[in-house]
């Protein structure tokens, strides 16, 4: 029988199975991340108004805390990249460490209700993850698709936290590799993610939205002004992404100098956040959804509050506390747009809300899923604002990243060379051989004008 003839029942065959795969992930991630949100956000009340000196001394405690978990949680495991989802897929055919589903919840809770700078999506995305390894095992999948099944519930993870199931499932799929997509991926990951955002408001979950309103009319000097700040997000995404890196190498280098236990590290980052907020508003702890939820209403923030929240991030996660990445960017990138559209004579809401999807793009490296962020989160009347931007800032920032075991499929530049589909290391791209070419021929022209200006000014004198 020709192939031509049969592929539409064997797609159609695939779109049933995965359909079914997909749901049950969905419905088995929305229930669980659920139940961890809950968990979250009754903690979190419980010490959102302490003291100042009460909440210096729980940032030290929960640094602690973590520290002894995640110790004790992991001293036996022998396969690290089981315990990252993005590892999971790529080196260990999506099978993830069980001890995932308890340990990093568990720590995400007391980092955030004690006042560590960290997010909320990073317990979620494990929690999918997790389970949806569990469930492929369970029903005795093959490794290709124990791998997208995993990618399914990381995608049904983040659109569980976020309240975006099409950005949340294209950002757990885009965010494996710079500059690849899978699109064998991409339905069964909308599929459990939209299952799972469901499930998520069944359980009474609720989500935040920001519409802005009226339609936006395109300008030119406008669209300037937002490639403008979405160059100034992609720089303040590469500052946040070298101040975790830096943050991690000196705690590191301390740990190993003095050979101080690893659990008292986190300890040692709480004590460092407990000193810092004598001078930093303790509004950058935690979540620090209120302030982020100002910048994107438009009123006037602190200039440098990118700084202080990705300050406080760094130390947190840097120290070996253990809490989400992407609620951070979401922070910075609202704050920092709302700065700079101030600069610019842009509207604040606008500024902000670009400001947040750009950052994202940016700093995960997923200029299509924040893009998509901003159609849900904003609706889409500024579309065109937001896709320059995160493109823009994507370009900008570089070949870095928050995550460390994102691929590198393909670079941002041809002036740059690389190793196709390794790990992300800064260290192993170099400029490529036309670019040196081009600089040494401009050196060479400066050299000789240098020399020329000498001889004249030589006969002149």
């Amino acid at each position: 029988m020709r192939v031509n003839y049969v592929e539409p029942l064997v797609m159609l065959a695939t779109v049933l199975r995965w359909t079914v795969l997909a749901i049950a992930v969905g419905a088995i991630t929305g229930t669980g991340t659920s139940l961890f949100l809950h968990g979250l956000f009754y903690f979190s009340d419980q010490t959102a108004h302490i003291s100042l000196w009460t909440q210096m001394v729980l940032l030290p405690i929960g640094g602690l805390l973590n520290g002894l978990i995640l110790y004790y949680g992991y001293r036996n495991e022998t396969d690290s990249a089981k315990n990252s989802v993005i590892a999971a897929i790529h080196t260990s055919s999506g099978i993830m460490s069980h001890r995932t589903i308890l340990i990093k919840p568990i720590t995400a809770i007391i980092t955030l209700a004690s006042g560590g700078s960290a997010g909320k999506e990073g317990p979620c995305s494990h929690i999918g993850g997790t389970l949806a390894s569990w469930f492929g095992q369970i029903v005795k999948l093959g490794p290709e698709m124990q791998k997208r099944t995993v990618a399914c519930g990381v995608s049904a993870g983040f659109a569980s936290v976020f309240g975006t199931p099409v950005a949340g499932a294209i950002y757990g799929v885009e965010m494996l590799a710079i500059g690849r997509v899978r699109h064998d991926f991409i339905f069964p990951a909308i599929i459990a993610a939209i299952t799972s955002f469901e499930i998520s408001k069944f359980w009474g979950i609720t989500y935040d939205y920001f519409p802005l309103g009226a339609a936006i009319d395109f300008s030119e000097f406008l669209l300037i002004k937002i490639i403008v700040i979405g160059i100034l997000c992609g720089l303040v995404s590469w500052l946040f992404i070298e101040l975790i890196a830096q943050a991690r190498s000196a705690f590191t280098h301390v740990q190993k100098r003095f050979n101080i236990w690893m659990p008292l590290m986190p300890f040692i980052g709480g004590l460092i956040l407990a000193a810092l907020i004598l001078v930093i508003p303790t509004d950058y702890l935690g979540l620090s959804l209120p302030i982020m939820d100002a910048a994107l209403h438009g009123q006037d923030v602190a200039f440098w509050g990118f700084l202080w929240k990705s300050l406080l991030v760094a130390i947190t996660l840097g120290s070996g506390f253990y809490g989400g990445i992407v609620t951070p960017q979401f922070v910075i990138g609202a704050l920092s747009g709302n700065a700079f559209a101030h600069l610019l004579g842009v509207s604040p809401t606008l500024g902000a809300a670009v400001g947040m999807v750009a950052v994202v793009a940016a700093a995960s490296n997923t200029p299509i899923a924040a893009v998509l962020m901003g159609f849900e989160f904003f609706g889409n009347t500024a579309g065109v604002y937001f896709a320059c931007a995160c493109v823009t800032a994507y370009i900008i920032v570089g070949h870095r990243s928050v995550y460390s075991g994102q691929l590198l499929a393909y670079s941002k530049s041809l002036w740059l060379h690389y190793v196709p589909n390794e790990a992300l290391n800064p260290k192993k791209i170099h400029i490529s051989y036309s670019l040196l070419r081009k600089t040494q021929y401009f050196r060479h022209r400066a050299e000789l004008a240098r020399a020329r200006r000498r001889e004249r000014k030589g006969e002149a004198d």
